[in-house]
């Protein structure tokens, strides 16, 4: 797997393809770079099929790199050291990224993650949606990557009525009636959608609180959406959910 690192940082750039001599795989770093013109003149010469890529550079960032290249037909990794706000615009854009000090164990771990890809996994379609989810601050308006089995979804968090669990796998309930289920469990996009308005109600369920119709409080409890689907209160989450309800106009 022809790889090159882009980091404006000698020792960073000795530091990652020492550890990618134990990444067990194929990989052939083919060359470096150490700002955005360089790190642009190597990808468009060597044709790489993985990319390293630092975010702060003396000439600009990798963004603006990206930017510059006619296409992206190669995976790619972020390098960063980027505040929480921003590291949440990667994970829900679905793009992998090393957090600064870098972690041997997590970059050989996304490095052979990477290489059992068959393609560059839709990289435009992910990086459209990073940029948008850059550049706002309401988090309801952030663009979240979904992949199925055969088709990766874009879907606007303000459209997501619920999610709801599956063993293993979460469907996501839309606005439209639309459904999408992804092999993810349920916990993974609790923890990503936390502090976007999103609660979880029951251990099955993950409701967006703009979509919260009414509490029912007959058969144990339940929420009315305004789509009119009810889903279930557990006895655990009830106190909390009704403190909640009765502040919902000051979240």
């Amino acid at each position: 797997m022809k790889t090159i690192i882009i980091d404006d940082e000698a020792k960073a750039r000795k530091a990652i393809k020492e550890i990618l001599k134990y990444a067990g795989t194929d990989i052939e770093v083919v060359a470096e770079g150490e700002s955005v013109q360089t790190g642009y003149e190597v990808v468009l010469e060597h044709q790489p099929d993985l990319v390293l890529l630092d975010i702060k550079m003396p000439d600009g960032t990798g963004f603006d790199l990206l930017k510059k290249l006619p296409d992206t037909n190669f995976k790619l990794i972020f390098i960063t050291a980027f505040e929480q706000y921003a590291i949440k615009a990667f994970e829900f854009s679905a793009i992998d990224y090393i957090l600064k000090p870098i972690d041997p164990v997590k970059l050989i771990s996304s490095v052979q993650k990477a290489a059992q890809l068959v393609e560059s996994e839709y990289l435009s379609i992910k990086l459209k949606a990073l940029f948008s989810n850059l550049n706002v601050r309401n988090k309801q308006q952030r663009k979240l990557v979904l992949h199925t089995e055969k088709k990766i979804h874009v879907v606007e968090t303000k459209n997501i009525v619920y999610c709801k669990s599956d063993g293993g796998y979460t469907t996501f309930h839309l606005i439209d009636r639309k459904t999408i289920t992804v092999s993810k469990n349920l916990k993974t996009f609790e923890e990503l959608l936390s502090g976007s308005h999103f609660f979880r109600p029951h251990q099955s369920y993950l409701i967006n609180l703009d979509f919260v119709e009414c509490y029912n409080k007959h058969d144990g409890g339940y929420i009315t959406t305004q789509t009119g689907d009810k889903i279930p209160v557990s006895q655990r989450k009830k106190e909390q959910f009704l403190t909640i309800l009765e502040n919902l106009d000051k979240l």
